[in-house]
């Protein structure tokens, strides 16, 4: 049986492509870059894909806010020659079970499509990704503790991880506190910054952008779509960790889980 096929966009300001294919082949995904060009002529359609992948970077500059450009041009842009939009292969494919993973631009990019979190099956954008509390760019390496009451499909059989962060614009918050407290209660805040003792965390720089509790990552309540600011394709192998020549680590990174696991999920839903 062929390998299930992996979908990866890129253009417009992205830059974690080929650490993202590179995830999926170890996840087991036979791994596309596709640019987002080939979607909108309609030279590539996502019903072909069994995952995709909204990588991070610098979406059209961060114009308007991180991510909120090409946000914008997936809801709205018609496919060439149809009048089908890309947002409507995006709730087909939805709709057919297909997981999405958003990191860092990506989560952004989920966040403001409506995408993440889809309480109640609303796309309405009601939480977003800013500017961090310190006011700068931050790229350093975070612990985070993963809720294993999750429905999230990416976190299965992880219950902390150490990851790279790399943003300007990953403070998690939401429209209004009720928000945040249904999200609670459905246990889809799935990753949070955690100290030392994996406990969630506000202080810096253990959270490195001040997010509303501690999330650094979501999944809406199918767990099949989930986003987060911390990149797992930055840690594939014990060679991308900066203490590996000190730490007895484990030659496969900590990233590779997620993909793995939604290679499982693809695989026996497919």
């Amino acid at each position: 049986m062929a390998r299930p096929k992996a979908i990866i966009i890129t253009g417009n300001g992205t830059n974690c492509e080929r650490e993202a294919a590179a995830a999926c082949v170890l996840g087991g995904f036979d791994s596309h870059i596709v640019h987002i060009s080939e979607l909108l002529s309609g030279d590539e359609v996502l019903d072909d894909y069994h995952f995709l992948n909204l990588t991070g970077g610098f979406l059209d500059g961060d114009d308007l806010g991180a991510a909120m450009v090409q946000a914008n041009r997936l809801r709205y842009a018609r496919v060439s020659g149809s009048r089908e939009r890309l947002a409507d292969q995006l709730d087909r494919y939805i709709d057919n079970g297909r997981p999405i993973l958003g990191v860092c631009n990506g989560f952004q990019l989920m966040v403001k499509m409506g995408l993440l979190p889809a309480m109640n099956g609303s796309h309405d954008q009601v939480a977003t990704l800013t500017f961090n509390d310190s006011g700068r760019f931050e790229d350093r390496w975070v612990k985070l503790v993963v809720d294993s009451q999750s429905p999230c499909i990416f976190t299965r059989g992880i219950q902390t991880v150490t990851l790279p962060v790399r943003h300007g614009e990953g403070k998690f918050m939401v429209l209004e506190p009720a928000v945040m407290e249904e999200m609670e209660k459905s246990h889809l805040l799935t990753v949070r910054y955690a100290d030392s003792r994996n406990h969630p965390t506000q202080d810096y720089p253990e959270n490195p952008n001040g997010s509303l509790g501690a999330v650094a990552g979501i999944c809406s309540p199918s767990g099949i779509l989930f986003g987060l600011m911390p990149h797992p394709e930055g840690y594939l192998h014990r060679v991308n960790h900066p203490r590996w020549t000190r730490e007895d680590l484990p030659e496969e990174g900590a990233g590779v889980a997620f993909f793995r696991n939604a290679y499982h999920y693809v695989s026996e839903s497919i």
